[in-house]
This record gives structure tokens, C-alpha cells and sequence, in this order.
């Protein structure tokens, strides 16, 4: 799990900073204090409160799991020599698989299919993997022309948001497959939110891409930041897109692609 870093005038200021970037509550979050401000005269204190923060880890591995890993990862390294005869084997695989990948395929034949279908397979798919996490979720579906939107509420389904998101992700693009793909739809936007986490994080990364801005305004020096996905990159550039002073671009390849929020080049 990456750590960001972040500094304030205070610890709590330090500390807000970072779950802000972080997107997610203080008990979702481990810190480490890196500096803390120092007394001064008059009882004003002196330098900047520094800490590093992450998401909590939500499922850490056992001693015996970690034992086991060791133990494959030892195996493999001593299975190296007797598997180098196969190298020939596998670079003739390879080469078979580059040719049927070069074979053109027809294009796929479009299909209408109903968004509502859409929707009523995305809640089938969600109600059943809620179920079989063993948490309690009520799944509702909203549809505007060919955008819906899958919602799951209820308590405890932080397991199914996951560290920055990413589980969610996983389970939109999964949700994805068991809708839109087996029905063969390709028109209907679906989007997957599970206990408001979107919205959430939408204001989170708001407060802090202006938070960014004025940092960039003052300054004048460029900031770049921490990778994101492509939904949080969007947030970003839509929050500055009417802010003075600043401009926005992305950079580098996903998955560490990012954000870099620059002074605004005078025209």
C-alpha cells in the first residue's frame, strides 16, 4: 500500500491533509508522524507538523500464509534450472499464439438491447456476490437515458470498496461483464457505487485538487500527484477546469498515471 506524505501547521491539519488525498475516514487510515512543530517563545510554535499516511489494510496476511509464500518462493527459485529445457517450448507457444492473434476477427455484429435488461442483470449479479461476502447490502437501480447506475447501501461494506477504491473497480468491471457483455450490449453507460464511496471521494478529491491549486497559485511551481484511476483523474481535471491561475494535464501510463496541476501560462 503507497504512503503519502503531507505537512500543515498542525498534526490534525497534517493528518486532515492526508485523508483528503487518501479519500477515506481517520479510522480507515494508519499515520506516522515524520515531524511534529516545536515550541517557541510566547508559546507560538516553530516549523511544520509532517506525517505519512495510508489506507488501513483491510485483510493483513498471517505468519503461516507469509511462511507459505517464502517456502513457493524458495521452491521456484531452485525449480529455475530444471525448467530451462522449456524456454524453447514456450517461445513456439508464443509465436503460435502472435499468429491467431494477427488473424483479423469479424467485427462484432451490434445488438439493441434494452437498458433496463442492462440494469436488472447488473442488480442480480451485485445482490448474489453481496450474499456471498456474508454482508448485508440493499441494491437499487437509477437510470438516465443509456447511463445507469447500480447502488449498493448498507453497513459494513467497506470489504467491498477496498483500499483507494480499487476493489469497487474490480467489481464495476466485473458487474460489466455479467451485464452488459453476456447480454451483448455496447451502448449503456454502468457505473457500480457501494456505500456512497463515489460521492465521497468525489468531494474529498475536490477539497484537495483546490487545496492543490491555491498551493500551485501561491508557489508558482507545478505539483504533481499521486497516481490515480482514470474516474479520480477525471474529478481533478473537472474541479480546476474553471479555477484561475491553474492549468491541468495528465502524464505516464496506468496504472501510475497522474495529474500534474501547473501554473496557467499567460496568454
Amino acid at each position: 500500500m503507497e504512503w503519502v506524505e503531507t505537512t500543515g501547521d498542525t498534526l490534525e491539519e497534517a493528518k486532515n491533509a492526508a485523508l483528503d488525498q487518501l479519500g477515506v475516514a481517520e479510522d480507515e487510515a494508519d499515520f506516522e508522524i515524520i515531524e511534529e512543530p516545536r515550541p517557541g517563545l510566547f508559546g507560538r510554535t516553530r516549523g511544520e507538523a509532517r506525517v505519512r499516511a495510508r489506507v488501513r489494510p483491510t485483510t493483513p496476511r498471517g505468519k503461516s500464509e507469509r511462511d507459505r509464500n517464502n517456502r513457493r518462493d524458495r521452491n521456484s527459485r531452485g525449480d529455475k534450472g530444471a525448467k530451462g529445457g522449456d524456454r524453447n517450448d514456450r517461445g513456439n507457444n508464443r509465436q503460435s499464439r502472435e499468429k491467431r492473434d494477427e488473424t483479423p476477427r469479424p467485427p462484432r455484429e451490434k445488438v439493441d438491447v434494452d437498458p433496463a435488461a442492462v440494469g436488472q442483470a447488473a442488480s442480480d449479479f451485485l445482490t448474489g456476490l453481496v450474499s456471498a461476502f456474508g454482508t448485508a447490502g440493499k441494491v437499487s437501480v437509477s437510470r438516465e437515458e443509456d447511463e445507469i447506475e447500480v447502488r449498493v447501501d448498507g453497513t459494513e461494506l467497506g470489504l467491498l470498496v477496498g483500499p483507494g477504491g480499487n476493489t469497487l473497480m474490480a467489481i464495476q468491471d466485473l458487474t460489466r461483464v455479467a451485464s452488459q457483455r453476456r447480454l451483448g450490449d455496447q451502448d449503456t453507460r454502468l457505473r457500480v457505487d457501494i456505500a456512497g464511496y463515489r460521492e465521497r471521494r468525489k468531494e474529498a478529491l475536490g477539497r484537495f485538487a483546490q487545496k492543490v491549486a491555491e498551493e500551485v497559485v501561491s508557489t508558482g511551481q507545478a505539483r504533481r500527484l499521486e497516481p490515480m484511476n482514470s474516474a479520480d483523474r477525471k474529478i481533478v481535471h473537472d474541479t480546476l477546469i474553471e479555477v484561475a491561475g491553474v492549468s491541468t494535464r495528465s502524464e505516464g501510463e496506468d496504472p501510475k498515471r497522474r495529474v500534474v496541476v501547473e501554473p496557467a501560462s499567460a496568454e
